[in-house]
């Protein structure tokens, strides 16, 4: 809020500067036509292009953020130049491109840090660069910078007093403030500072500070020689104030309203466009080879070039009928005025309210605008908060409605279905939102999550492939993928995006410390495949890997499950012994947990490995009991495997079933206990 503020004292009248400067007068209108016309009609044609179709808003965007810095550079270094003339320093050539040269190398390091890694900022786009290139670079271009600017600042303070070179030093130093010290804190500390809004934030009030104190002494200057005695330095920010308003506010708000344009976006676009326009022209203006710039800058001698007899026509005479002393003229700059600081007070109120967490406060800002996506996306969110979920979804839509090329917006809406429980409406949101951004990876994942909860299993894995397919490295698309097609039977296939889940969990460790459990039935698939597949020492690896991990987690589930498959390949490898001492320590395990079915299956499986290696029926038919006992209250195909296995145990026994069944507890003990000795290698 305090920054948007003094936007308006600062910001938005250094723009309204340079249009005064060039529109004022029909001589400087007309010597700048290109850029006063025709210039300003193709950005205003780019700025409709940018309301009809969004994708637009990013690059033009994004052209305003990396032209900024550069902007700023500009005038620093104009200024240096100006204030080393102005005390006679006269630097040489090698002074001049060393200074240029260090300022152009603060720039392009800047430039560095903003394209360094992915955006965080969906209006910013971003090259990508890898740290690990653009790290040195920075530091090299900081200290390429040190050098040229000490060199040319030290060779200049050699020809002249303390006093003389002090304007320049000053203008050096800010660059460095500006431009150096952010990107060293970022190399010292480690902490990423936000570089596109720190540009677009600080350096863009302290650069419309440094561009008013200039311009409005050339104003004075310019003003007194034309011998307007009345000039007034409150009555020129008054109008600058009044002006910038003009340029940043009506336009979002009469768009947005009259059109029902995102005003979120819109503003976006005007602020882009109105700078990219200052840019162009100021850079044309400002020129110290202009002797009439230079003679009120420099303080030069050299005759300034008068203003030539302005040509008659009913736009010229309406302006100086506007600029002149009637009556009717003077109310209607007063009417104007008075509208436009009205009007920014109350883009100010709006502002103010819809940057809070309070819902009256958020309401009021929708009551003034209902056409702006970012005050309805917080309102939904604080009616989330509130618990009325049903306006929150209302809010959400409207703002996904109000800017349909913002994906976040319309994801945020899918994610509000979601949790709303509305999973149907919620599908048909992420597939509109594919057929506009295919390749959004956690659309298509979230997408494929609803397919699967809908019944639509073959287009959930579809999506998956999708998302694999366009971000490899995304886990959940490889873990949701690996168990669809685990569950569908395809176990190899299964076991390959397993491994690459895998793969990046050990890549960034960090990142998925919460996932252990998850990593340890992967591990388990992948070994189930790599069996099935046969290659025994690569299974009995990955079991042996599961169970170690498993125990290392105090994870007692998955050490169960990784123990007994091991055991039944080491059965298979001919290790019994091995093997039954794994079955027993999986089924201690069981016994500390609350989870019958498995222990059940455990029993299960650990009576027919008993069986095989030809131990006491008996035991084997207690194993059953055991298993039959623990699953009795879970019918299913599970428990009738048992009960089949445990008649047919029970036959072999005849009279000897009723004893094992009333000493079931010590023969189940007597089971779990069998030494690693009773056992011989695997027979099949």
């Amino acid at each position: 809020m305090g920054f948007y503020f003094l936007a308006l004292l600062f910001n938005y009248p250094h723009f309204m500067a340079t249009v005064y400067r060039a529109y004022h007068t029909e001589t400087e209108f007309t010597k700048y036509r290109i850029f006063t016309v025709h210039v300003a009609l193709l950005l205003a044609v780019a700025g409709v292009l940018a309301h009809v179709w969004y994708p637009l808003l990013p690059w033009i965007f994004t052209l305003y953020i990396c032209w900024s810095p550069w902007h700023y550079t500009g005038q620093n270094f104009g200024l240096l130049m100006m204030f080393a003339r102005r005390s006679g320093l006269c630097p040489t050539a090698a002074e001049r491109r060393a200074i240029h040269l260090a300022f152009v190398a603060s720039y392009v390091m800047l430039m560095l840090s903003f394209h360094t890694g992915p955006s965080g900022d969906p209006m910013i786009l971003s090259l990508g660069l890898p740290a690990k290139f653009t790290l040195p670079a920075r530091a090299a271009l900081a200290g390429f910078f040190m050098l040229a600017s000490g060199w040319a600042l030290t060779s200049l303070a050699r020809r002249s007093a303390v006093r003389t070179i002090m304007a320049p030093l000053t203008l050096a130093v800010t660059q460095f403030l500006w431009f150096l010290l952010p990107v060293l804190i970022e190399l010292g500390t480690g902490r990423e500072v936000p570089q596109t809004r720190y540009s677009s934030g600080i350096l863009a009030v302290l650069h419309s500070a440094q561009y008013l104190w200039i311009t409005s002494y050339f104003q004075e200057r310019e003003a007194r020689e034309a011998g307007n005695v009345q000039w007034k330095s409150w009555r020129y920010f008054l109008t600058l104030i009044a002006g910038g308003i003009a340029l940043f506010i009506p336009g979002p708000w009469l768009v947005s309203r009259l059109f029902h344009a995102d005003f979120a976006a819109s503003f976006l676009t005007f602020t882009a466009l109105v700078n990219i326009h200052h840019f162009i022209l100021d850079g044309a203006l400002w020129k110290l080879r202009d002797s009439r710039i230079a003679s009120f800058l420099l303080n030069s001698q050299e005759p300034s070039v008068g203003n030539e007899p302005a040509r008659r026509n009913p736009v010229r005479g309406a302006a100086h009928w506007i600029a002149g002393n009637a009556r009717g003229a003077q109310a209607l700059r007063i009417a104007t005025v008075a509208a436009l600081l009205g009007w920014g007070a109350m883009d100010q109120l709006h502002f103010y309210w819809s940057g809070t967490k309070n819902m009256d406060a958020l309401r009021r800002a929708v009551l003034l605008n209902p056409d702006d996506s970012v005050a309805q996306l917080r309102l939904a969110r604080a009616e989330k908060l509130a618990g009325d979920v049903e306006n929150s979804l209302a809010s959400l839509q409207r703002a996904a409605a109000l800017s349909g090329g913002n994906l976040s917006l319309q994801q945020a809406y899918a994610r509000g279905l979601i949790e709303a429980g509305r999973k149907t409406e919620a599908y048909n949101q992420y597939q509109k939102i594919l057929a506009r951004w295919n390749r959004d990876a956690d659309s298509l994942v979230n997408s494929g999550l609803l397919a699967q909860q809908l019944g639509h299993g073959d287009e959930a894995i579809e999506d998956w492939q999708r998302a694999v397919e366009v971000a490899p490295a995304q886990t959940n698309a490889q873990l949701y993928l690996a168990q669809a097609l685990d569950h569908r039977g395809d176990v190899q296939a299964a076991a390959r995006h397993y491994r690459a889940y895998l793969e990046i969990v050990s890549t960034h460790r960090e990142e998925h410390r919460g996932e252990a459990t998850t990593v340890l039935a992967a591990l388990v698939k992948v070994a189930d495949a790599d069996a099935a597949a046969n290659r025994i020492d690569a299974a009995y690896r990955g079991y042996k890997s599961a169970a170690g991990f498993a125990e290392n987690s105090a994870d007692k589930t998955l050490q169960s499950l990784a123990l007994v498959h091991l055991a039944e390949l080491e059965e298979r490898r001919g290790a019994a012994a091995e093997a039954a001492l794994d079955f027993q320590k999986a089924l201690r395990l069981d016994a500390s947990l609350s989870d019958p079915r498995s222990a059940a299956s455990d029993w299960f499986n650990y009576g027919q490995f008993l069986r095989r290696q030809h131990q006491p029926d008996k035991l084997v038919f207690a194993c059953f009991l055991q298993a039959e006992e623990l699953l009795g209250a879970i019918p299913g195909d599970e428990l009738s495997a048992i009960v089949r296995a445990r008649m047919e145990s029970e036959k072999l026994l005849v009279r000897e079933a009723t004893t094992v069944r009333r000493l079931k507890r010590e023969m189940v003990n007597e089971a779990l206990s069998l030494p690693s000795s009773r056992f011989s290698p695997a027979k099949s």
